[in-house]
């Protein structure tokens, strides 16, 4: 399936957005690590703000980035949200809580905990009543959820707002499941060129019996960021994005398949693999 079009953002430690991101991404600057930096969603009334949790701020930061540049209003987007382990700080206390004093969740907990609950914050901050799915794969999240928005895209020949996120766990989980940072992007895709020079791209699902054949970074950072956080798979195709050249990127996503995502100008020209 084709996309035409897309823009982006970013939210990563060191990487606080996409104008900030793009020239490390093309590998034009360093990557420098630094904390992360999060924004208030000021779309939201006061009230939802202070129940934002991390996840949300992260989410609706990136979401908010890739649909400034995209000059679309947010309230006629559909939405894809894609986490691996959705808010496990929010269901770690929860479950404590049940657990310790034997007490039900507040309504305002167990609102955030739901798999939903960032794609409900970003229909009430941008007032939009179209539809969202919010999907989880385990590590192949992000390739899922760009399966899901390509799809749409394609079927439904309007732009689609997706949106990637997760984040480390609290101490007793993060055996389990060791993230190395928070993370969170967004990508608006659309199904017509904003430009003849502008690359379209194309997904296809793939068997994937060789883990060493997915796409890597080059940056030894940047390389330890993708495979310590779900969200992060996406940093290869975010990267070639940056770079506006044709190339192969091979994302995980599920234990016997991958997602080869092909940028390129048409059906002329055969892009380069990277690995």
């Amino acid at each position: 399936m084709f996309v035409s079009s897309f823009t982006l953002g970013i939210v990563a430690p060191g990487l606080p957005d996409w104008s900030s991101a793009r020239p490390v991404l093309r590998a034009e600057e360093p990557y420098l690590a630094s904390p992360l930096k999060t924004r208030p969603p000021a779309a939201l009334t006061p009230n939802e703000r202070r129940r934002a949790t991390l996840a949300t701020r992260l989410a609706l930061d990136a979401a908010q980035q890739a649909t400034a540049g995209a000059d679309l209003n947010p309230s006629t987007l559909p939405s894809v949200f894609a986490s691996a382990d959705g808010d496990m700080s929010l269901i770690d206390s929860m479950c404590r809580e049940i657990y310790q004093q034997h007490l039900p969740p507040s309504p305002t907990v167990f609102q955030n905990s739901v798999h939903n609950a960032v794609a409900g914050y970003w229909s009430i901050a941008e007032g939009c009543q179209r539809p969202s799915n919010s999907v989880a794969a385990g590590d192949g999240s992000f390739a899922a959820g760009l399966l899901e928005a390509a799809t749409q895209v394609a079927v439904c020949r309007e732009p689609v707002l997706l949106v990637a996120f997760d984040l480390p766990a609290p101490a007793l989980l993060h055996s389990h499941r060791p993230f190395t940072c928070a993370f969170a992007c967004a990508i608006v895709l659309t199904p017509d060129r904003r430009s003849t020079d502008q690359l379209m791209l194309d997904l296809t699902l793939c068997d994937h019996p060789d883990p060493k054949a997915l796409t890597r970074m080059q940056d030894p950072e940047l390389e330890a960021m993708r495979t310590g956080n779900p969200a992060a798979r996406a940093l290869p195709l975010l990267a070639a994005i940056a770079a506006e050249r044709p190339t192969l990127i091979r994302l995980p996503y599920w234990p016997d398949l991958r997602l080869d995502a092909r940028l390129h100008p048409g059906q002329d020209r055969r892009p380069e693999e990277v690995r």
